[in-house]
C-alpha cells in the first residue's frame, strides 16, 4: 500500500527535507506551505500547494480531494526572540492555525499527526541529559506554543482518537548530503550557517556570547542534529504510527554535545578558511549546556543518527553555503 503525506510547512528547512525523504521512501506526498518562510525551489518532487493553515476552505478542500493517511506539521515559526516581541503571531500561527489543520483532520477523519515540537518546551534544565520525562517550563511564547500543541494532542486522543507523534528536537543543523537543499533564511540565528556564513565572507564575524560558562572551553555546549537524522527519525515515528496507532513523545538529539568554540574550530578545519571571531557578553536565558536523551526513540523506534560527526554535519553545511555564495545570496 503506498500511503498518502501532506507535509504543511514543507518549503521550509526540515520540512522540504522531509518531504524529499519520505518520496525517495516510495510514499505520495503533497506538501502545504504558504511561503512566507519557505522557498518553492525547495519543494523538489512533490506536489505543492500554496496555501495558508488560517485558511479552513482551503483545507477543506484539500482534505477532500486527498485521501491522506497522515499529516506531518512543520509550518510554525520558530525564531524565539521573535515571538518574545510579537507573541501575538506566534498563538496565533501555531496554536490558533494548528487547530485549524486537527480539525480538518478529524473532519476527514484522518487520525494520524506527527507534529514538530522543540526541545525549548523544557525551559531552563534542570539536569544535563534532557530526557522526555524532563519537566516542561518554557520560558520564551514559542515554547509556550509548542507545549500547549503537545497538551491539545493529549486531550485530541482522548476525546476524539487521533493519534500524534510529537518530536522535540534540540538544534537541527546540516544540510542534504546531495547538496540540493539547505537552512535558507533571511534573517539566520542558527550558530552552524552563521559560522559558515563568516567562513564564506556572507558575514563579517562571528559572536561568542559569553566564554565564563562552566564547560570544557567556557562557551555553551549545544546538542546538533543532522537534518537527514531528523528526517529519518520522522519516517520510523511515523511507520510506527501507522502500524500501532499510539501516541507518543520523544526527543530528538545527537547526544553528544559541542561547545561554540568547538564548532568555529571545526568549522575552521572544514572549510580551510579564517573565520573571525568577536566576543561578547551572555544573552539572557542561555543555559551552560543543553543535551538529548534520546536513549526512548533509540529503543522504540530503532533510531541511531547516522551523521552524529560534528565534521560532517558542518561539511555537508558548507556545500550548501557555498552553492548560496556562487548564487550570490545575502552578502551583509
Amino acid at each position: 500500500m503506498k500511503y498518502r503525506i501532506l507535509v504543511a510547512g514543507g518549503a521550509g528547512y526540515i520540512g522540504s527535507h522531509m518531504a524529499d525523504f519520505l518520496k525517495k521512501e516510495g510514499y505520495d506526498v503533497v506538501v502545504l506551505d504558504n511561503l512566507s518562510t519557505g522557498h518553492r525551489e525547495a519543494v523538489l518532487d512533490a506536489e505543492f500547494v500554496e496555501g495558508d493553515l488560517g485558511d479552513k476552505n482551503l483545507l477543506a478542500q484539500l482534505f477532500k480531494q486527498h485521501q491522506f493517511d497522515a499529516v506531518m506539521h512543520f509550518a510554525a515559526f520558530t525564531q524565539v526572540g521573535e515571538s518574545v516581541n510579537h507573541p501575538a503571531k506566534y498563538y496565533h500561527n501555531n496554536v490558533c492555525n494548528t487547530l485549524n489543520l486537527l480539525d480538518a483532520m478529524l473532519q476527514a477523519k484522518v487520525k494520524n499527526f506527527i507534529f514538530s515540537s522543540s526541545a525549548a518546551i523544557f525551559g531552563n534544565p534542570k539536569y544535563t541529559l534532557i530526557d522526555v520525562e524532563h519537566p516542561q517550563n518554557p520560558i520564551n511564547p514559542y515554547g509556550k506554543t509548542k507545549l500547549m500543541v503537545e497538551q491539545i494532542l493529549d486531550d485530541y486522543d482522548r476525546a476524539y482518537g487521533l493519534k500524534s507523534v510529537c518530536l522535540r528536537y534540540f538544534n537541527a543543523a546540516g544540510a542534504d548530503p546531495d547538496g540540493r537543499i539547505g537552512e535558507l533564511r533571511e534573517a539566520e540565528t542558527h550558530l552552524i550557517p552563521l559560522v559558515l556564513q563568516a567562513a564564506s565572507g556572507r558575514k563579517n564575524n562571528i559572536k561568542i556570547f559569553g566564554r565564563d560558562y562552566d564547560t570544557k572551553d567556557g562557551t555553551c555546549v549545544r546538542d546538533y542534529i543532522h537534518v537527514t537524522d531528523l528526517c529519518d527519525a520522522h519516517l520510523l515515528a511515523l511507520q510506527n504510527l501507522l502500524k500501532n496507532s499510539i501516541s507518543k513523545k520523544y526527543n530528538l538529539g545527537n547526544g553528544n554535545g559541542f561547545s561554540v568554540q568547538e564548532v568555529i574550530d571545526v568549522a575552521k578545519q572544514v572549510t580551510d578558511k579564517q573565520i573571525k571571531v568577536v566576543d561578547a557578553p551572555r544573552r539572557a536565558g542561555d543555559p551552560a549546556i543543553l543535551i538529548a536523551d534520546m536513549a526512548l526513540a533509540k529503543q522504540e523506534l530503532n533510531w541511531q543518527p547516522k551523521y552524529a560527526d560534528l565534521a560532517t554535519i558542518i561539511k555537508h553545511a558548507w556545500q550548501w553555503e557555498s552553492n548560496l555564495t556562487q548564487r550570490g545570496f545575502g552578502n551583509e
